[in-house]
């Protein structure tokens, strides 16, 4: 009976250090940064506004803006941008965002972090990132649209690495015709301002930019309750506003 006894009492005891240890669920909208005590892990945690009353819809300036930030191109991205048309924008074809554009899309964006990686939704597009952080590195079969990503915490901030991105005729900007390349790494970080959350993104990309450009922008905490919802493009619907474009080429 004394066996028993203590048995329970060490089960007890073990799922009592188990709730103690599990990350805490908090509403998006709390008014002060949170970290855990073992050392700088940010509550990013939680769905964000990323629309205008968070900050200004991108377009042609924004968030590259001629004369600032925006992105130093070489002569291969000069003749890119020359002789784009958006009229073959993939995005007329429900091709998804990829970074850098899509962090500054006035949608909302979804947070979750789990002890191995963060995941990233976004509601533009209905795209998911996932960003390791158990240590693993991308291999040769991990190209993709979105690119491999992997991630540390360090000083109350989310750094994320991504690379192995496949080539996109507008993967660097899509108001003013910018590729990108399989060359493209991506490099974010994500803290807490106050309520707010905010992000750093730097993009390198050899292929088609003499030197890094970056810019930096905020989201805000949604409504209590908010969720993200379906984009549902449809391509048929997509490619019909195709014809409203003023021609470049006839």
């Amino acid at each position: 009976m004394r066996a028993t006894a203590a048995w329970a009492v060490g089960v007890v005891a073990a799922v009592g250090t188990l709730i103690a240890q599990a990350p805490a669920t908090q509403a998006p909208a709390q008014a002060a940064p949170a970290a855990a005590a073992s050392g700088g892990i940010p509550d990013l945690a939680g769905v964000w506004d990323g629309g205008g009353r968070a900050r200004p819809v991108n377009g042609e300036n924004v968030p590259w803006a001629r004369g600032k930030n925006f992105p130093d191109l070489n002569e291969r991205g000069l003749a890119y941008v020359k002789v784009f048309d958006e009229a073959v924008a993939p995005k007329y074809d429900c091709f998804p965002s990829t970074s850098p554009a899509i962090q500054y899309d006035p949608y909302m964006m979804e947070v979750v972090q789990w002890p191995d990686r963060v995941l990233f939704r976004y509601e533009k597009d209905d795209q998911l990132r996932t960003v390791l952080i158990d240590g693993r590195r991308p291999t040769v079969a991990d190209y993709s649209i979105q690119g491999f990503s992997v991630g540390r915490y360090e000083d109350d901030a989310l750094l994320v690495e991504t690379t192995h991105f496949t080539f996109d005729i507008t993967g660097f900007d899509d108001y003013n015709g910018v590729p990108s390349s399989h060359q493209k790494r991506v490099l974010e970080r994500y803290w807490r301002d106050g309520a707010d959350l905010r992000v750093t993104v730097t993009v390198e990309d050899p292929m088609f930019l003499r030197k890094p450009a970056s810019y930096t922008t905020r989201w805000i905490a949604a409504p209590s309750g908010s969720k993200l919802a379906p984009f549902e493009c449809d391509p048929e619907s997509a490619r019909a506003s195709i014809k409203f474009l003023p021609p470049r080429y006839k």
